[in-house]
């Protein structure tokens, strides 16, 4: 469930004059060969992509093959989402708060009981990840509780009652475990399942069709994917039922979400003053900005203002960005949680509209250091597990173990081994990302760490250079 860092992608839209509305056939050649090559090279199987310009749809289509059932890839065909479905969890609320029936200024305690210090979180710091709560699903991967099935209460149980990570509103670090308990004071005020709710509310006036992801599963829905380093690609084993609910519980088609964003754009569902509340970055109580307002992530980057959130599922990753000013907007899913190709594809498409200069790099040297230590022991299958935690023991297994040496081993000594992006807080690990290359083969590395040093998460996928 990590979100992604998108500066490697905001980046790289420049101010230019507005875009015109429809694709031209140059376009639509160059957004095929996008998607296609970037499949081609890093092994994901599937994408299914949307382009708004204009305030409209111009572009939907999907590539590759999004299950073993099916080997042609249909444009319908609904993808799980993940945390993008964070931003209608947060929807749901605003929607009750222009009911009259809660506040965002609301605490915690008055709808679910015994959360820590529930009578200080307010409804807005849970949809704001400011709330303290420690975040149940930091990792890229299935830990080992998440075979079994859970409730929202489960989730709660076990997290939300932890000691808080901080004081409510002094800082930001996401947290999935906040949006759970969202969801539940959603479904205790309409007094229906959230994601009725948001049939009745959202889906179905915007044409909207929508999942629950636990049931997107077998014939007609596309499998999600993994691999460990290099690898054989695997169909991944989902996450048992329960585990995502209101951090992350949807699945629809690219040309859906897309829906959304002109929704977005236009200021339909949501009266304006609350599409504005869910747009604004909320402020830390020293009065810094979080940079993330309720359910998006809300920056500008060469003077282009963006929306956006990433989605990490078992076996999907996606990607949802709206530019505001040029009534623009672009969504990225694809079938495969161990590569980058939704970045690189959400970079491409980028390139041919808004050219821009590529970002640059911030080096850790301690952390760095570290990672190229496990990255070696991973290719020699010597891997020191005192540098583990628990859960990344878990991870690795004697079959995962076997597929990053033999997959990595032939590659031979990387020439360059460099972090990408700042560090980050996440689940109270800190997070990190690196990036190494052969000649014309490269790799992206996510590690992380908790603040002893030790590994919480090594993940190594293939890159397009």
């Amino acid at each position: 469930m990590l979100i992604r860092s998108t500066l490697t992608i905001v980046a790289l839209f420049a101010a230019t004059p507005a875009l015109s509305q429809a694709l031209t056939a140059e376009e639509h050649t160059q957004v095929d060969r996008i998607v296609t090559e970037t499949l081609a090279a890093t092994d994901v199987p599937s994408a299914s992509i949307a382009v708004v310009r204009g305030g409209e749809i111009v572009f939907a289509r999907a590539y590759g093959k999004q299950a073993e059932h099916m080997p042609v890839a249909r444009e319908e065909a609904p993808y799980q989402i993940a945390s993008v479905s964070k931003q209608f969890t947060a929807a749901a609320i605003l929607l009750l708060a222009e009911d009259g029936k809660l506040s965002l200024d609301d605490k915690v305690a008055r709808y679910i009981p015994d959360i820590t210090d529930g009578d200080k979180i307010s409804i807005r710091q849970l949809l704001s990840h400011t709330s303290g709560l420690q975040d149940y699903w930091p990792q890229d991967y299935s830990f080992k509780a998440m075979a079994t099935p859970v409730t929202p209460q489960g989730i709660v149980d076990r997290w939300a009652k932890k000691p808080l990570d901080f004081t409510p509103g002094t800082q930001w670090q996401y947290s999935n475990t906040g949006y759970v308990v969202a969801g539940m004071i959603v479904e205790k005020v309409a007094g229906i399942p959230l994601l009725d709710f948001l049939k009745l509310r959202v889906f179905a006036p915007l044409g909207i069709t929508a999942y629950d992801q636990d049931l997107a599963v077998g014939k007609g829905f596309p499998q999600g994917y993994g691999r460990a380093a290099m690898g054989p690609l695997r169909v991944a084993t989902p996450a048992a039922r329960g585990w995502l609910f209101a951090a992350g519980e949807l699945a629809m088609s690219a040309r859906d979400l897309a829906k959304w964003d002109v929704a977005r754009l236009n200021r339909k569902i949501l009266n304006p003053e609350d599409w504005m509340l869910q747009e604004t970055p909320v402020k830390l109580a020293d009065g810094t900005s979080t940079g993330y307002g309720l359910g998006v992530s809300i920056g500008a980057a060469n003077g282009r203002r963006y929306i956006e959130h990433t989605g990490e599922a078992v076996g999907f990753l996606s990607y949802n960005i709206v530019f505001p000013d040029e009534r623009a907007a672009i969504v990225v899913l694809t079938n495969s949680w161990s590569s980058d190709a939704f970045v690189t594809i959400g970079q491409g498409l980028a390139r041919t509209l808004l050219p821009a200069p590529p970002p640059a790099d911030l080096a850790d040297s301690p952390a760095l250091a570290r990672a190229r230590l496990v990255f070696g022991q991973l290719r020699t299958g010597t891997l020191d597990r005192s540098l583990l935690t628990e859960n990344a023991n878990y991870y690795f297994t004697p079959v995962t173990l076997t597929d990053f040496r033999t997959s990595l081993a032939p590659l031979g000594d990387p020439v360059t081994f460099a972090q990408t992006g700042t560090a980050r807080l996440r689940g109270g690990f800190i997070g990190r990302s690196f990036r190494v290359t052969y000649g014309t083969r490269v790799l992206a590395i996510s590690t992380y760490a908790d603040r002893s040093g030790k590994i919480e998460q090594f993940l190594v996928a293939p890159a397009k250079r």
